[in-house]
């Protein structure tokens, strides 16, 4: 009796056992069931939940996986991620000869990602030579089968006249195009290209619409041409931009003009 008395009292204590992960939300949970059972966009989707979401850990190892699976069965997009995974060290080391060749295999498969992703290390030459007019094909295609990114590069190719005749005309179309696909760069390419011909209604607009998603660059951008134009057009649009410059890590002005 005393002994069990000592023993509760100056015993070792049992280690409390980690609580379980919470449930996922319904939605992540049957791309999760589907991924299992072998849908190849149920497992691309999850790998790129585990490479970046609140639901789960992230885990871009158990990601490479799940996109490698995919692959494997020739589906386009997993080649991709794959590339993308390769390009940026993602669950591997960085190889951008490896993200060069998932790109040209998921460009081969009908993938627009993964022929803008080629496009864009052709035309800059990384993990390959630097092709522009191969690069100006892969940006062609993807633009003529809709994929927004592509029509604001294809529109930046017409407006300097890079391995095709320079054409003003087509590339603001394109920049037209690429800002009502949604592409933030072609949003703002198409509002500068706006405001120099007086059309500062229209610039502002495609202006608001580009600032939830732009990137640094594209914010500098947008804060010179604002402040050219005279901040008291917009004050609204203004003061948000100001405060998403405010949140960038030590921003560095840019001189050219983003693609």
């Amino acid at each position: 009796m005393a002994k069990n008395v000592v023993r509760k009292l100056f015993g070792k204590r049992e280690k409390a056992q980690p609580l379980p992960p919470p449930p996922l939300p319904d939605a992540i949970e049957a791309i999760r069931q589907k991924a299992l059972r072998g849908y190849h966009l149920e497992q691309v989707l999850w790998g790129q939940t585990l490479l970046d979401s609140i639901y789960v850990p992230r885990d871009p190892h158990q990601a490479l996986i799940w996109f490698t699976m995919a692959a494997n069965a020739g589906y386009g997009p997993a080649h991709n991620m794959l590339g993308r995974c390769a390009h940026f060290g993602w669950g591997c080391e960085k190889n951008l000869q490896k993200a060069a060749q998932h790109y040209e295999a998921a460009a081969a498969l009908g993938d627009e990602w993964g022929r803008y992703n080629l496009g864009i290390l052709t035309m800059r030459g990384i993990g390959m030579p630097q092709n522009l007019k191969r690069a100006l094909h892969l940006f062609q295609t993807a633009a003529q089968n809709g994929h927004a990114k592509s029509m604001n590069i294809l529109a930046r190719f017409l407006e300097e006249g890079w391995e095709i005749p320079q054409d003003r005309q087509a590339a603001l179309a394109w920049y037209k195009r690429s800002a009502e696909g949604g592409d933030y760069r072609g949003q703002h390419n198409y509002a500068t290209a706006l405001a120099e011909v007086g059309k500062t209604e229209e610039a502002l607009h495609w202006w608001a619409q580009a600032l939830p998603d732009a990137t640094s660059d594209i914010l500098l951008a947008m804060n010179r041409s604002l402040t050219r134009l005279g901040p008291e057009k917009a004050p609204e649009l203004y003061a948000a931009l100001q405060e998403r410059l405010q949140s960038l890590p030590q921003p560095e002005d840019q001189a050219t003009k983003p693609v």
